[in-house]
């Protein structure tokens, strides 16, 4: 995967807003962490920005004196925006499913983000096999990256 997705020849990208995103996957605040998906491939690759603000609940006390976004959390915003993106593409197979995390290999933390930062969060897809996909992400601050990780995901009833 490159750093960004610029390279998309004759295919047609599409965004999503919030609300839209809302639709398609069942996190609510404080736990969605996707602003919108500025550009995305069904079933390919998309990118999502997350917005971060000193509002965010989790700078409370990840740091007070040196507020930064938890690790765990922005391999969940990047999830997130493969969960959308996984939700979009399969259409009416997902509804009524949410995403359980299934792995998370390879994750590693390479500077920090706080308050002001806008996270672009790029996924690509590495396979799909039915319910299940898996993923490689990055997220990016001022083209700078910040995270990468793999990890895979189900698309599961709720109730199980």
């Amino acid at each position: 995967m490159t750093d960004t997705l610029e390279n998309t020849s004759a295919v047609e990208e599409i965004s999503l807003s919030i609300s839209e995103i809302m639709e398609l996957i069942p996190h609510r605040y404080p736990m969605l962490l996707v602003d919108r998906i500025e550009r995305m491939v069904p079933g390919e690759r998309a990118v999502g920005i997350k917005n971060l603000t000193m509002n965010e609940a989790f700078f409370q006390g990840h740091f007070p004196q040196r507020p930064v976004m938890p690790g765990v959390l922005t391999i969940e915003a990047m999830a997130q925006t493969a969960a959308a993106m996984a939700a979009y593409t399969m259409k009416s197979e997902s509804v009524g499913k949410i995403v359980f995390f299934m792995s998370i290999d390879e994750a590693k933390f390479r500077k920090p983000m706080g308050p002001g930062d806008t996270i672009e969060l790029h996924v690509q897809k590495e396979k799909a096999r039915g319910a299940i996909w898996r993923f490689t992400g990055k997220a990016l601050v001022r083209g700078q990256l910040c995270c990468e990780s793999s990890f895979s995901a189900m698309l599961a009833d709720p109730k199980v």
